[in-house]
């Protein structure tokens, strides 16, 4: 649904982070609501209908991605993908990261694995960068906040971790939910007992 050039903050370097629709959770937070559903939907944005979403080929995606290819050379950047949940398409996350990966693009997923692990590992050979994010670690109020329990999700971050050396876990910080002192350290403490695991990032809510 969304092509983003120049981004500096989903991976290393000078990126293009390309968002695909459909989701397995409905975090109340999302920043993205336009990419929960799969289907192209037609949604009122600034007060006109506007059409989201569409169908493409993983040429036609990598034609706008190789646009960089310079920058990514020059800084270490490359191809991101994003959502929503791109593991929600795993099929064709895992062709798009294959063509890329044999262009010389480096690539990177931002994903809760919130999915079988057949899924994940449809990606993992072709991935180069695995942004993982993780909300809380009580299951309960996970579920309350996001719609999902957060147990595959857990699971799915140790069995990544076992089986790729560059997993990076991201918290998005969010009022009323996980911004205590307590509750950013049962997810550090996660995150340390994961194999591999050298960086965390904590992501600033924003209440706009």
């Amino acid at each position: 649904f969304d092509i983003q050039r120049y981004s500096i903050h989903d991976g290393p370097g000078l990126r293009t982070i390309v968002f695909l629709k459909g989701c397995y959770l409905r975090c109340q937070w999302c920043s993205n609501p336009e990419s929960q559903e799969y289907e192209i939907q037609t949604m009122m944005v600034a007060g006109k209908a506007k059409i989201i979403g569409r169908d493409v080929t993983v040429e036609e995606v990598l034609s706008e991605v190789r646009k960089d290819m310079p920058y990514y050379r020059k800084s270490g950047g490359g191809l991101t993908l994003s959502g929503g949940e791109s593991l929600y398409q795993a099929d064709f996350a895992a062709a798009l990261l294959c063509e890329a990966q044999e262009m010389g693009i480096n690539t990177a997923i931002e994903s809760t694995a919130c999915t079988e692990f057949s899924q994940v590992e449809k990606i993992l050979p072709f991935l180069d960068t695995f942004l993982l994010d993780i909300k809380h670690m009580d299951s309960q109020k996970h579920k309350k906040h996001t719609g999902v329990s957060n147990e595959r999700i857990l699971e799915n971050a140790a069995k990544i971790a076992r089986v790729h050396n560059n997993l990076i876990i991201r918290v998005p910080v969010i009022p009323g939910f996980n911004h205590t002192t307590q509750e950013i350290e049962q997810i550090a403490a996660f995150a340390a007992s994961l194999p591999g695991v050298k960086e965390i990032h904590l992501l600033p809510y924003h209440s706009i």
